[in-house]
């Protein structure tokens, strides 16, 4: 079996970052020792003051497989993970044909990811108004939770649900014990719609065209829903911050509804758009300074219980990058090799540290996944998901070092802190200084064999 073991004089120990030594044995950790260790039956490899840290967990990430490849694919997309720090993800139900509404649509997208798995990998499942006698099903096929939207998804094979069939799907859910994720907005019609119409290309009119109001109405509803049924509920992609104040009566009241939010709506702000910039349309919508500012302090006050990506890449020619019209783009960010610098470079800004970090795209979402008796901590017996990286070293984002399908992405050309030298995937290096240095270590994570 593979043995060997790691220094370094800032490793993220369950006691805070300190110096210490990492054990590896297999695919797990066999032991960390605070200080220096000296083996005999080990070389002991000195990192200098590189952090190492648990793998990052994205629990949001479409990878589009199968079905629709030419949009990204599991070797593509998690040769990007790996390449970014993350050691684990969940892809979600639909962007793939078929979508994962059933148990063989399920076992068709997990046969397409194992030839190409180098990262780990779960699944989520969905609901659309058709598929509601399908969730024991799915369910007992320990998918890592449901998806639903509120509103058109963007897929016309992935329709949205009402409060109607939510009502029929949380008792199901609640009878499992898995979580309900929803995309919150409600969407109706408003008078701002028309400037959009009239000015495809303008990000305001874009932004004018999904108003917070969308938002705030599906949360509302979500929370009643949540205290009604007692059923776990998590809103993804918070963008609107006027829904903070009730999401964190909700908490505090002790109805089980959990949130996040994405580095591109903590990074970027509706002001530094520019028309025709549709490589940062997504839904909901960036929007302004201050509302992200808003959504910082809620990740102060752990009220956003973690940041994933909501990676979501199409083709060039989807995001309509040469007319620049905000209506006709696909609605996606691809961020997936960038979330760690990218959020680490404005979090220290805001007074975060490296233990922070670890604890919002780490051990929360392993928390939150049920997987904290494996993942998120580097403690023994965990398995051996590592993140090797250098804080405050600087780079600049270039399409020749992205790993997606396709280049485009808001971060290219954006200098960021925070180089990943290795990422460590069960006990295996398969990053190693921009070069992937072994492939197909990942593996599928179900609920049954967390």
């Amino acid at each position: 079996m593979n043995r060997f073991a790691l220094h370094s004089t800032r490793v993220l120990t369950p006691q805070g970052l300190q110096e210490a030594t990492i054990v590896v044995n297999g695919k797990k950790i066999e032991s960390l020792t605070v200080g220096r260790q000296i083996s005999e039956v080990v070389i002991v490899e000195d990192l200098g003051n590189a952090v190492i840290m648990p793998g990052l967990i994205d629990s949001h990430v479409h990878i589009n497989e199968p079905g629709r490849t030419d949009w990204e694919g599991f070797n593509s997309a998690t040769r990007a993970a790996a390449a970014g720090g993350i050691t684990t993800l969940i892809d979600m139900p639909l962007n793939s044909s078929p979508v994962t509404t059933n148990v063989m649509s399920l076992q068709l997208k997990v046969t397409a990811a194992e030839k190409s798995l180098h990262v780990n990998c779960g699944f989520y499942g969905g609901v659309i108004p058709t598929s509601l006698s399908d969730l024991p099903g799915l369910l007992e096929a320990g998918v890592m939770g449901i998806k639903a939207f509120l509103t058109h998804s963007g897929i016309d094979d992935f329709p949205n649900v009402t409060e109607d069939h939510l009502r029929k799907a949380l008792p199901i859910l609640k009878k499992f014990g898995v979580t309900l994720l929803v995309h919150a907005e409600l969407d109706e019609p408003h008078p701002d719609q028309k400037f959009l119409e009239e000015n495809p290309t303008s990000y305001s009119a874009y932004l004018k065209s999904r108003p917070k109001s969308w938002e705030d109405k599906a949360i509302n509803m979500l929370i009643r829903l949540c205290e009604e049924y007692q059923t776990c509920i998590h809103i993804v992609h918070l963008s609107s911050a006027n829904s903070i104040v009730p999401l964190q009566a909700a908490i505090k009241k002790g109805v089980p509804i959990s949130v996040e939010t994405c580095p591109h709506y903590l990074v970027f702000h509706a002001e530094g758009i520019k028309d025709k910039q549709t490589q940062f349309k997504c839904a909901p919508p960036i929007r302004e300074k201050q509302n992200n500012e808003q959504l910082w302090k809620a990740v102060k006050e752990r009220i956003i219980s973690f940041i994933v990506t909501d990676h979501s890449p199409a083709l060039p020619e989807m995001k309509e990058l040469k007319s620049g019209n905000f209506k006709k783009a696909w609605g996606g960010i691809a961020g997936l090799q960038f979330s760690l610098p990218a959020f680490w470079t404005h979090a220290r800004q805001h007074g975060f540290t490296i233990e922070d970090m670890a604890m919002l795209m780490s051990f929360n979402v392993a928390k939150f996944l049920d997987l904290t008796k494996i993942k998120g901590k580097l403690e023994a017996g965990y398995d051996a998901d590592l993140v090797v990286w250098n804080p405050e070293k600087e780079f600049v984002v270039t399409t020749d070092i992205i790993q997606h399908k396709h280049k485009i992405t808001p971060y290219e050309g954006l200098k960021l802190s925070g180089v990943v030298s290795r990422t460590y995937v069960n006990g295996s290096l398969v990053f190693d200084n921009g070069n992937f240095n072994a492939l197909n270590k990942g593996v599928v994570i179900r609920r049954s064999n967390r």
